[in-house]
């Protein structure tokens, strides 16, 4: 019986089985940042114990950092994680991406963009949206700090093994449509807990098809879905994405390097605890509703109406999130106010999500009374969207150009909603006081669709707003 990537990266990570059942599994990569490791590192300085092995660890700033002023930030806090960060780089031999280095950016964007991000490993973050970097090929989780703790003093974390569920996406993406909607879809189709206990592979000819910042996309939000961490097979695009990179092996180490990771696939007869098909012409562009990744409808649909829940807990559900969204049940989504735009964050903020944003919003304005701010995943991707001009051209249209950070999708820095402020989010979640405002309102979309909003100051169907011709748009 063939073998799951995930079941041979397991087997191939296992240090061995501990008295309570769960496996000590080696780490291959371990990534930080400035807001979930200063406890950790302060535990290994209580237990005088080193960073076990300092060149599987990589750091760089992003959750806190501001995107404006970034050298000086006016929250003490703020300045204080930076100058921690620092120090415990200097102090434990770890490499770290700082402001100066001209490579800084959010953690999931770095690892990748570095080549550090490789297939057939297992890459661990105290970061819940590590799963991104499965679109390698990796297992990739997100931890807590006494686990981030425990991979700098052992290189290993204790787990118990996952079931695995394959979905696979089929087709050709109708024009308009792109990998955020093909998350969301899969979110709202499984549900929020639908992937508690299991990992997903993501596969399909559409996923053949899609880019590696497509794949990122999709296997980020693989944790909204309540999967541990989410995957795609590697393959020549994999492979070409990371040739030449900074930490991609050279040379002769290249050929061999491939052909390892080539060998990590799942096999052709590798079975499944689960498997669900999708039909990608069935996807259309896709927005949150309420306050939960799965509470999402089609963009030509209408809110849901509480009254015709399934049951008792549905219906208290659903009005739950739009007495919080202050939105009416059995209206249509489109047409809703915005105040706020944001495009960024470790799902969308990379150069392949501002190039095709550019190209329907050129020659286009916000709309009056919106905010629109456009936030680079990392200092590489302002550099290559300034070289190609699209900064210029999200300037021109109104939108505030920052500098690299996790910015609004989070709100831990001073990029934050105010009051209830409802924001048009090519981010990740939608959580009740999630972008900073205890009672500000998120809707997840698209980069383009995000664009779509800020230009008519409201939700609405990108393929209407910018005349999507099914000929010449990217699928």
């Amino acid at each position: 019986m063939g073998k799951t990537l995930y079941q041979k990266v397991w087997d191939a990570h296992t240090v061995g089985t501990l008295a309570d059942g769960r496996t000590q599994l080696f780490i291959g990569t371990h990534l930080i940042h400035e807001v979930t490791s200063p406890q950790a590192f302060g535990m290994l300085r209580d237990l005088n114990l080193p960073v076990k092995y300092p060149q599987r660890t990589f750091a760089t700033i992003d959750h806190i950092v501001p995107t404006i002023n970034q050298d000086a930030p006016a929250d003490p806090l703020a300045a204080e994680m930076m100058d921690a960060l620092r120090k415990n780089a200097d102090d434990f031999g770890v490499t770290y991406f700082d402001l100066a280095s001209g490579k800084q950016g959010i953690v999931h964007v770095v690892g990748p963009e570095q080549g550090i991000t490789q297939p057939g490993t297992t890459i661990a973050c105290g970061d819940s949206h590590t799963a991104t970097h499965g679109a390698f090929g990796a297992i990739a989780f997100g931890i807590g700090t006494t686990q981030v703790r425990d991979v700098l003093a052992t290189q290993t974390m204790a787990m118990e093994p996952l079931k695995v569920r394959r979905i696979e996406v089929n087709g050709k993406l109708p024009p308009g449509v792109y990998a955020k909607d093909v998350t969301l879809h899969i979110i709202r189709l499984l549900g929020a807990k639908g992937g508690i206990g299991y990992a997903y592979e993501y596969a399909g000819t559409t996923f053949d098809h899609f880019s590696m910042e497509e794949r990122m996309t999709v296997c980020n939000m693989a944790i909204e879905g309540g999967a541990r961490c989410g995957y795609v097979n590697p393959d020549e695009k994999t492979f070409a994405f990371l040739k030449g990179r900074p930490y991609a092996p050279k040379d002769a180490d290249w050929d061999a390097a491939v052909e390892r990771w080539a060998s990590y696939a799942s096999d052709p007869d590798a079975e499944f605890d689960d498997v669900v098909l999708i039909n990608a012409a069935h996807i259309e562009p896709t927005v949150t509703w309420g306050i939960s990744p799965d509470q999402g409808i089609g963009i030509g649909e209408s809110i849901p109406d509480p009254a015709n829940a399934a049951d008792e807990n549905e219906r208290k559900s659903f009005q739950d999130a739009l007495d919080y969204m202050k939105l009416p049940g059995g209206t249509p989504i489109k047409g809703v106010k915005i105040d706020v735009a944001f495009l960024g964050s470790c799902t969308n903020g990379r150069l392949s999500d501002f190039r095709e944003a550019a190209k329907y919003l050129k020659g286009r304005k916000v709309a009056p009374g919106v905010q629109a701010i456009a936030v680079p995943g990392s200092q590489i991707t302002a550099i290559q969207c300034v070289q190609e001009g699209i900064d210029k051209i999200f300037e021109e249209a109104g939108f505030e150009w920052r500098a690299a950070g996790c910015s609004m999708c989070l709100a831990m820095n001073p990029d934050k909603l105010v009051g209830d402020q409802l924001c048009a989010s090519s981010s990740n979640r939608n959580f009740k006081g999630r972008q900073g405002s205890q009672t500000g309102r998120t809707v997840l979309m698209s980069p383009v669709m995000v664009c779509a909003a800020a230009v008519t100051g409201s939700i609405a169907d990108a393929r209407e707003v910018f005349d999507v011709d099914p000929a010449t748009a990217a699928a």
